[in-house]
């Protein structure tokens, strides 16, 4: 792990908080933790599964973390699997004996990730009631597994993707426009195969949505055509997405096309759904690790969401209040909090398209409200090593990155109006770089006062 600061006591203590995230959220224990065997039987959560009594067993799966799921379970199965595919995101193989990995693109999707989709329909499509299958799901899954509904391309699906992302919508709102245009989304997977289905979950949406991660492919769906429809209108890219896309949820707006499944639909009575990590696990970690290094840890929330820059000026109110008066915690202290905050692009006529992801967006603000603070950092961090289209994970500021900027000559005013934090980073420093790590539980903002 490279972190972009001076102090080597700082970058430690940071690197050392952000690997005790990591072990938490760690997906090959987290499926061991979970997943346990006794001979012929396993079990998972309160459920309990004779292998003898099925056929196949097979495992499908996407998402960033899915390929070490998959090694995880393996080990699990045994002789037991047959076999199956997951799709992870370019870079995050790992691995496998029986299970075929798969690498397509995320956040937008591409033409390999509808190849694997299709090959992995094909697989479970031969399955029947005495079959077993696996569900493997982890942030991601919904790029990962592009399925468009007929009459709706590829080319549609990624244009209406990449709108959806930088309109500022909330992830639980931009699958409910995903789930409407695919043919696997929405618990639409049952319908594709008579399995017994089995799903093992590491959620990177707050709350532990079932219907949100992934876009609930083996989860009721509780929105609607309608609400698809609202979403696109709210965030004024209604006019702009396809119009096959436009056409085909105004049909199922008005009935002519088949629902997603709702809950309380019998299809589910075949399928279990298990958690097995989320970012509280990753947030409680950064504390009981912060207490044994002796700071004082605050945690404020495993459910941060919003806008990135609204989201920073909080933390920063926080970082004066602790150094005017040493509430809400004393020194040396630790605000910790994780979630999914979001970038609303406002790009005006002209200017280059930034580069950056929440997270740096996040530092960069946050760089705003500490500057002139002594002794005080800000880290964001996604916890799945890409924030963005970039090859960082996030990024760590500290009272002195403004004046350092504007020393390089750069303005992080600007610099926020063209949403180019990276760029900035790469020539401030303060990039946080792990490379992929295998999980994905949303993001870490970290608030230290020395």
């Amino acid at each position: 792990m490279h972190i972009g600061i001076k102090q080597p006591r700082v970058r430690a203590l940071l690197g050392r908080l952000l690997e005790a995230a990591l072990r938490a959220a760690d997906p090959v224990e987290a499926v061991g933790h979970c997943v346990r065997r006794t001979d012929h039987i396993l079990s998972i959560g309160r459920h309990r599964y004779d292998l003898r009594d099925y056929g196949r067993v097979l495992v499908i799966g996407s998402g960033k973390a899915s390929a070490l799921m998959a090694a995880a379970l393996e080990d699990r199965l045994g002789s037991r699997l047959e076999g199956g595919l997951v799709v992870v995101k370019y870079g995050h193989i790992a691995p496998t004996k029986k299970i075929a990995v798969v690498e397509a693109g995320h956040p937008v999707p591409d033409r390999a990730g509808l190849s694997a989709t299709t090959r992995l329909l094909g697989l479970i499509g031969s399955l029947t009631p005495d079959d077993l299958l696996f569900v493997l799901l982890s942030g991601g899954a919904s790029s990962l597994l592009p399925a468009p509904v007929p009459g709706v391309t590829l080319a549609e699906k990624q244009r209406t993707t990449d709108l959806l992302l930088r309109s500022g919508a909330t992830i639980q709102e931009i699958n409910g426009v995903r789930k409407h245009l695919s043919t696997i989304k929405g618990g639409r997977l049952l319908t594709a195969t008579r399995a017994r289905v089995v799903g093992l979950i590491l959620s990177d949406v707050l709350g532990d949505d079932l219907s949100s991660v992934g876009s609930g492919p083996t989860a009721p769906d509780p929105t609607t055509y309608a609400d698809a429809c609202n979403v696109l209108r709210r965030y004024g890219i209604w006019r702009s997405v396809p119009l096959s896309v436009r056409a085909h949820l105004l049909r199922g707006q008005r009935g002519k096309e088949k629902e997603t499944p709702k809950p309380g639909s019998s299809l589910f009575r075949r399928a279990q759904n298990q958690f097995i990590g989320n970012n509280r696990a990753a947030v409680e970690a950064v504390a009981q690790e912060a207490k044994r290094v002796g700071m004082h840890p605050l945690l404020l929330t495993s459910a941060l969401t919003g806008e990135a820059r609204e989201a920073a000026k909080m933390l920063g109110s926080i970082a004066r209040e602790i150094v005017s008066s040493s509430r809400p915690v004393a020194r040396p202290a630790l605000v910790i909090a994780g979630g999914e905050l979001t970038v609303t692009f406002k790009r005006a006529t002209g200017t280059a398209r930034g580069k950056g992801g929440r997270a740096q967006e996040f530092a960069l603000a946050a760089a705003r409200e500490i500057a002139g603070l002594p002794r005080v950092w800000i880290a964001a961090f996604g916890t799945d090593g890409t924030d963005g289209p970039t090859d960082a994970a996030g990024a760590v500021v500290d009272g002195r990155t403004v004046a350092e900027a504007l020393q390089a000559g750069l303005s992080p005013v600007n610099v926020l109006a063209r949403h180019d934090s990276y760029r900035f980073f790469k020539k401030v420093g303060g990039h946080i770089v792990t490379g992929p790590t295998g999980t994905n539980v949303n993001d870490l903002y970290l608030l230290l006062v020395l």
